[in-house]
């Protein structure tokens, strides 16, 4: 029973480890560089994470395509969807009021974090590192949930908080991808011999 629960936890993410290992540096990166840039334009702080999300969501695309057949793949097909598709809208949309883009923001923040809360909880018995996942989730919801509540934000307290959650993000998703890592080690490694002594 234990070892069909370990290969079905690794047949997950089979080989998504290095996906989110790279979600969470292109996170931190891209935090990095809001704040860093704290005096940017408001269209430009927005299509900056446009960039964001349509990596995002590529990445994510990727490894529910190489993961396809497998449990989650759907809800993983879905994240990356959601974030190719408000990526590019943020980048080629006419629309000037940034008061649509921050919108379009907070959308992708609920609907990623209630998708990563969802997969977490579905592999709560399955992966020991759900709890990074569950975190990632709550983090990009509460995003959203403060954009909702607070939408007229200026240019500068709009860069700290996207800053400050790409950086928590990417610390979550680092941590989530190491313990990936970590399972797959101990796949490809297998159990001891039943003969050994």
């Amino acid at each position: 029973m234990s070892g069909n629960t370990s290969s079905r936890s690794a047949d997950v993410f089979v080989g998504r480890e290095w996906i989110v290992l790279l979600r969470g540096v292109i996170a931190i990166a891209f935090g990095v560089l809001a704040v860093t840039i704290p005096f940017m334009a408001q269209a430009r702080l927005v299509k900056l994470f446009g960039v964001y999300a349509l990596f995002h969501g590529l990445l994510s695309l990727v490894a529910s395509i190489g993961g396809r057949g497998r449990l989650g793949c759907v809800l993983l097909r879905a994240e990356g969807m959601i974030g190719f598709f408000a990526g590019i809208f943020t980048l080629r949309t006419s629309l000037t009021p940034p008061m649509v883009s921050i919108m379009l923001i907070w959308l992708w923040a609920i609907v990623t974090g209630v998708l990563q809360i969802v997969e977490a909880i579905r592999l709560r018995k399955e992966l020991s590192g759900n709890v990074w996942l569950a975190l990632s989730g709550l983090v990009t919801l509460f995003f959203g949930v403060i954009l909702w509540l607070w939408p007229f934000f200026g240019a500068i307290r709009l860069a700290m908080l996207i800053a400050a959650f790409a950086l928590i993000w990417g610390v979550f998703e680092i941590l989530l991808g190491r313990e990936l890592r970590a399972i797959r080690r101990g796949r490809l490694e297998g159990p001891a011999p039943t003969g050994a002594t």
